[in-house]
C-alpha cells in the first residue's frame, strides 16, 4: 500500500470474513466499548491513517487507535528503527523490581529503553520542574498512581477535586475522578472525599467560597490535589477559555493544592504542543500520560513522590521493553520532524473545514479543537451515531465522545490529500444522516 495513492474503499462493511472474527471475539471476550464491527487485519496493508480489514476494505482511520498510535499504521519514522532491534522474549519483565539494557552504555545504545524514556519524559516536563517518573501500564494506573502521591504527600489528606465531565480512567479510584457519563461509576465504590467543581469561571469563584477559611467548609491543607483534563477527551472534547485554566493554576497556587494535568489523551503533540498545558498559564505538580506514549507514566517532583520503597510497585511498570522503545521513538520523531508545527498547520486547516461543515448543515452545532484534537457536535445523540455509521460503511472511522459530539484524531503528520478525502466522506455521512 502507497500512503501517497492509497484510498478509502469498502464494499460491504461488515463483511462476512470482519464478522467471523468479531463472532469469535465475543464467544470470550467481555462486553465493552467496541464502536462498530471494524476489525484490523495486522498481516494485510497498512499506512499512515489507512488500514486494512479482513475482507479487503480500505479504511481511513482518523481515530489513532483513541489517540494511542499518533503516528498511525507502519510509519517509517517509527518501524525503521524498530526494524533494527532483534525481538527478544520476554519482552515484558518485572521492571520495578529488574532494570535492562539495550545494549552498549545509556549513553551510547542502539535502541532506547524504559530509562531512557523516563530520562526523555523529564526533558519535556524540565518546563515544569518535573524530575522524577513512574511507569505503569495504562492511563488508568497513571491517574492512579498520581492520586496517590498528592494522597502521601498531604499531611492530613481528606479531600479531592475535579470537574464536571471529567473522565480519568475506569480503575476504582480513577473512576471516582469521573463527572462524564454515570455508566462509568454506577454502584461501584468510590473514594470518599471527592469534591466536583462546575468547569466554568462561576464553578471556580464557588470553588474559592468553599476553600475560604472563614465562610468556606473544605480546608484547603486537607485538600491532597485538584486534577484536570487541559481539554476534556471522553467528556466531549471541551476546549477551555485561556481564563478558566489561568484561574484554576491561581487558586491552587494560593491553597497550596497540588495540580494534577491528565494529559492521557491530550499530550505528545496532539494538541500541537507537546502537552497541551503549554498553551496555558499552567503549572502542574504531576503530569500523567499514556496512549500516544505506549506505556502509562506519572511524572512530577522527585520529593512528591514518596521515598519508601514498595509505597509504589508493579510487576509490569517499566517493563514492557518494546512499548518503551516504542514511546521513546514517538516523542524522538516528533522532535526530529517537527510534528508538533505540523500539527498545528494541520489541526487550523482541518478546523476550518469542520467550521464550514457546521456553517453549512444545521444538525451541526459546534467544531472545535486544538491541534488535531478536534471535534464536531451534532443537535442529538442520535444524529451523531448515525453519522458515525454512515462514515464507516464509507471507509471513515470515527468516534463519538461526550454526549452527541464526533472526535477526529488523524496522525500528527496527516497529509492535506488525507484532510481532503476525510472531509468528504464526512459530510457525505452527514447528508445521509440527514
Amino acid at each position: 500500500m502507497q500512503r501517497q495513492t492509497a484510498t478509502p474503499t469498502v464494499s460491504r462493511f461488515p463483511g462476512p470474513k470482519t464478522q467471523e472474527w468479531v463472532d469469535f471475539h465475543r464467544n470470550s471476550a467481555a462486553t465493552s466499548t467496541y464502536v462498530y464491527e471494524f476489525v484490523w487485519d495486522i498481516t494485510a496493508d497498512a499506512a499512515g491513517p489507512f488500514c486494512t480489514d479482513p475482507d479487503g476494505n480500505v479504511l481511513l482511520d482518523f481515530t489513532s487507535h483513541v489517540g494511542a498510535a499518533p503516528l498511525g499504521y507502519n510509519n517509517p519514522k517509527l518501524m525503521d528503527d524498530i526494524r533494527e532491534f532483534d525481538l527478544v522474549d520476554p519482552l515484558k519483565i518485572a521492571g520495578q523490581d529488574f532494570y535492562v539494557s539495550t545494549g552498549g552504555t545509556p549513553a551510547d545504545t542502539d535502541l532506547p529503553g524504559p530509562s531512557h524514556l523516563m530520562d526523555m519524559l523529564t526533558n519535556i516536563c524540565d518546563q515544569y520542574g518535573l524530575d522524577t517518573v513512574f511507569l505503569s501500564n495504562s492511563g488508568a494506573e497513571a491517574v492512579e498512581n498520581a492520586i496517590k502521591i498528592c494522597y502521601d504527600n498531604c499531611p492530613a489528606p481528606k479531600y479531592g477535586l475535579t470537574f464536571d465531565g471529567a473522565f480519568h480512567g475506569r480503575t476504582l479510584g480513577a473512576l471516582s475522578l469521573n463527572r462524564s457519563k454515570s455508566v462509568h461509576r454506577r454502584k461501584f465504590p468510590e473514594l470518599s472525599g471527592i469534591h466536583d467543581v462546575p468547569r466554568s469561571i462561576e464553578g471556580l469563584e464557588r470553588l474559592e467560597q468553599k476553600l475560604d477559611p472563614d465562610v468556606g467548609h473544605i480546608p484547603s491543607d486537607q485538600v491532597a490535589f485538584l486534577i484536570l483534563e487541559p481539554i476534556q477527551g471522553e467528556g466531549g472534547y471541551r476546549i477551555p477559555t485561556p481564563e478558566f485554566v489561568s484561574r484554576v493554576n491561581e487558586i491552587c497556587s494560593k491553597h497550596e493544592i497540588p495540580i494534577i494535568a491528565d494529559e492521557i489523551q491530550s499530550g505528545i503533540g496532539r494538541t500541537g504542543s507537546m502537552w497541551a498545558s503549554d498553551q496555558y498559564d499552567l503549572e502542574p505538580d504531576v503530569i500523567t500520560s499514556a496512549k500516544a506514549l505506549r506505556v502509562g507514566a506519572t511524572i512530577s517532583r522527585s520529593e512528591l513522590f514518596p521515598d519508601e520503597k514498595a509505597r509504589l510497585s508493579s510487576t509490569w511498570g517499566a517493563g514492557d521493553i518494546l512499548a518503551s522503545i516504542q514511546g521513546a521513538l514517538t516523542i524522538a520523531a516528533i522532535q526530529e520532524h517537527d510534528l508538533l508545527a505540523h500539527a498545528r498547520r494541520a489541526g487550523e486547516r482541518l478546523l476550518a473545514r469542520l467550521e464550514d461543515l457546521q456553517d453549512r448543515y444545521p444538525e451541526v452545532v459546534d467544531s472545535r479543537g486544538l491541534g488535531l484534537m478536534t471535534a464536531l457536535e451534532f443537535d442529538t445523540m442520535d444524529r451523531r451515531e448515525a453519522v458515525i455509521e454512515s462514515a464507516v460503511e464509507r471507509g471513515l472511522l470515527t468516534l463519538g465522545c461526550g454526549h452527541k459530539t464526533l472526535r477526529l484524531l488523524p496522525p500528527l503528520d496527516v497529509r492535506d490529500r488525507e484532510l481532503d478525502i476525510a472531509i468528504s466522506l464526512l459530510e457525505d455521512a452527514i447528508e445521509d444522516a440527514a
